[in-house]
């Protein structure tokens, strides 16, 4: 594979913020990344943190420096804390809203498939995502799984970065054998239970 048909990763992750920490060009927020989330981690599953009592102190003490910032800023006519305006405005919740609503859209969309068009193959692909789910989530509790996922997102882009010749090889044969397997599945099993559409078709 030519370096001309290589995927550039730092484009497909939005050549952003997000992209230069996932990919460590930014290391500082990368490092920053890892070191809080692994401490965060440590805290609330081997220290035994509490989770409402480490918000409640944080926000205990931000409040408690504010105020003192404030007061001795007062007495030495010094400058107020840097606060921005605390408030949501309009289009952050607009496009909060359409983000939410697509979701919903299309969870609903498969939920039509599956209901109303009877679609078997979508059920499967459903079903089998949340046995995945639910099979992860009996491994890991809910914290563990999110510090797993920001390990891998620190990980896996920039090997695949790296290796992405050596990855895509292997990846074209694993697809293969996958799509061999699964035509040989679709016409013994799938094939052999009549389409909705076809009982219609008969029926008329």
């Amino acid at each position: 594979m030519g370096d001309s048909q290589r995927i550039s990763v730092h484009r497909l992750l939005g050549q952003g913020l997000v992209a230069d920490v996932v990919l460590w060009k930014n290391w500082r927020g990368a490092a920053a990344l890892l070191v809080s989330s692994s401490t965060l981690w440590y805290l609330f599953e081997r220290a035994g943190y509490n989770f409402l009592s480490f918000v409640a102190n944080v926000v205990l003490l931000l409040v408690l420096i504010l105020f003192f910032w404030a007061k001795a800023a007062n007495l030495l006519n010094r400058p107020l804390p840097p606060l921005p305006d605390l408030e949501i405005s309009e289009e952050t919740v607009a496009k909060v809203a359409d983000a939410v609503q697509i979701w919903m859209n299309r969870a609903l969309t498969v939920a039509h498939d599956i209901a109303i068009e009877r679609n078997l193959l979508l059920c499967v692909q459903v079903v089998g995502g949340l046995w995945a789910i639910s099979f992860v989530g009996s491994l890991f509790n809910f914290l563990t799984l999110i510090y797993v996922c920001v390990l891998l997102s620190l990980s896996l882009p920039v090997l695949y970065d790296k290796y992405q010749d050596q990855i895509d090889d292997r990846l074209c044969v694993i697809y293969g054998t996958i799509q061999t397997r699964y035509k040989k599945i679709h016409s013994i099993v799938l094939s052999k239970i009549p389409n909705q559409s076809n009982k219609e078709k008969k029926a008329q």
